[in-house]
This record gives structure tokens, sequence and C-alpha cells, in this order.
């Protein structure tokens, strides 16, 4: 096999492999929403939306349950590589509505505090912290729901495109 034949191979199976191409349009679909919902809540539009964390809906849990479907539809659900990915899910989500959403609100509060330093204090200047890290379980819930309707929807597209 030369390389031209090795290449053309890998993007083909790269462009055709479709829990990967749920899982990123899961991703993609979520962070775009994420500019709609930020201006529903605040009424200005934020397209920083588009690259950050936090926010409604979890891009996070969107793209590993849009991938967990996409495995199980694939491979089916009774086998260990849709355990791994469920399991991956589980993993992920756990983690945005708990370590890391905890990290965001000590953030709010570190911030508050070096915010109300006199200004002649050494951490007075210092750059504030990211407070936007993790997610609401309504944020996750709104993500994963994302994840499956996109891992179903691009099911239904690979079973009529064969």
């Amino acid at each position: 096999m030369d390389a031209t034949s090795s290449s053309s191979s890998f993007s083909s199976s790269i462009f055709t492999n479709y829990p990967l191409i749920s899982a990123f349009t899961a991703f993609a679909m979520a962070q775009f929403i994420k500019v709609f919902t930020s201006w529903y809540k605040e009424r200005r539009w934020d397209l920083k939306q588009i690259v950050g964390s936090g926010g409604m809906p979890s891009s996070h849990s969107a793209i590993v349950t849009a991938l967990a479907a996409a495995v199980g539809f694939q491979e089916g659900f009774g086998g260990s590589v849709f355990a791994t990915a469920l399991v991956l899910a589980c993993v992920v989500m756990y983690d945005a509505t708990g370590v890391r959403l905890h990290a965001g609100r000590q953030a709010e509060v570190l911030n508050q505090i070096v915010y109300e330093l006199p200004a002649e204090h050494p951490l007075a200047e210092s750059r504030p912290l990211r407070e936007l890290l993790g997610h609401t379980p309504p944020q996750v819930i709104a993500g994963c729901l994302l994840g499956i309707v996109t891992g179903v929807i691009g099911h239904l597209i690979n079973l009529f495109t064969r």
C-alpha cells in the first residue's frame, strides 16, 4: 500500500465515521446554541460563547452522549465499546457538575476577595480567574439530550445513505 492510498483510506474512514461525526456535530451545535441561550439570559450577544466553557447546554455532555449513542447504534448496546463510551460519558458529566462547577464557584469568591483588596496590595492587580468552568445539572441534562438526539439523527442518516 502506497502513501497516497493510505492517506485516502484514512480520510475516507474519518469522514465516514458516523460516531465521530455525530460527536463533533453535537459539540458544534451545543457551542452554537450557547450564543442564543446567553443572549436570552443576558440580553446581549456574546460570541465568545462559541469557544467558551460553561453555559447552556453543556457541550461536554453533548459530545460524549452523542458518541456513546452512535457507538451503541453502530456496534450494539451490549458490547464493550458501548460500555466504554457510556462510562466515559458518565465520568465527564459527573465531573462537569461536580469538580468543575465548584471550581468555578470558588473562582467567583476568590475574584470578589481580590476585587475588594486595597490598591496597594500585591494581588490587587492580578488577573481574574475564569468563573465559567462547570455546569449546573439542567445544563448537563440539556447537553445529554442534545447528544442523544444527534446520535439518533446521525444513525438514521447513516441508515438511509448506505
